[in-house]
């Protein structure tokens, strides 16, 4: 499976202010350009800082001190790498609680945007490409089970698997890794199994996946807790 990059997914950028812009130039351009935030670059072209219409409010309801791009920026600024998957990203962003990264290269010049909008372009899928990447992918190519093994049903991104599968364990992680495809919502898991041995043993392995991704989502709150 190949996931879609930050590369793929971002604008790349027809926009940025230099630090003494004015705010009623940033101004012109959010509304030109139809944005909510534009990055700050120094004179190589390096992201410094971000000035967001949050930004602009303040200063005018605050009426004191310069309104240039330096002074009404939140810094330091949150950037993203291309070769990024769209879920580090979007995990980015939640942890640091901003709706927009800048993209940089690896001499961390600025490249493109990424915003939650051109996220939500994953969810954008076809339901026939979502399909075909499963069994395509999925069923045959990974897990290396007939094409004719699992039934796959997509409608609006939520996947359901119905079949009858023989090998304890399969099922869960055919569940986990439809999960990661791109533009899928959600799983629903009709999967049933030749004997009762066997669903036991799925089932069990379904519990041990699902508290190891508590314990990490346990850890990531940790983490963005602390930051």
């Amino acid at each position: 499976m190949r996931h879609r990059s930050v590369a793929d997914l971002m604008t790349p950028t027809a926009v940025a202010v230099q630090p003494g812009t004015s705010f009623k130039e940033i101004a012109r351009l959010l509304d030109e350009y139809g944005i909510t935030a534009v990055p700050v670059v120094d004179e190589e072209n390096r992201p410094v800082g971000v000035v967001s219409e949050a930004d602009l409010l303040r200063r005018h309801t605050a009426k004191d001190g310069p309104s240039t791009a330096e002074a009404m920026m939140s810094s330091p600024v949150v950037t993203a790498r291309p070769s990024w998957t769209a879920v580090e990203a979007a995990r980015l962003m939640e942890r640091h609680r901003v709706k927009r990264l800048p993209v940089v290269d690896a001499e961390g010049r600025l490249i493109g945007v990424l915003s939650r909008s051109d996220l939500l372009q994953l969810f954008l899928r076809r339901d026939r490409s979502i399909q075909e990447e499963i069994r395509e992918d999925v069923v045959v190519r990974i897990l290396r089970l007939s094409p004719s093994a699992v039934h796959i049903d997509v409608d609006e991104g939520r996947v359901t698997l119905s079949g009858t599968l023989d090998r304890a364990g399969t099922g869960p992680i055919l569940v986990r890794l439809c999960e990661t495809v791109d533009g899928v919502v959600e799983v629903e898991d009709r999967l049933t199994y030749e004997d009762a041995t066997v669903r036991d043993e799925a089932v069990a392995a379904v519990e041990a996946v699902e508290a190891v991704e508590a314990a990490e989502r346990s850890s990531e709150g940790a983490e963005g807790g602390a930051a």
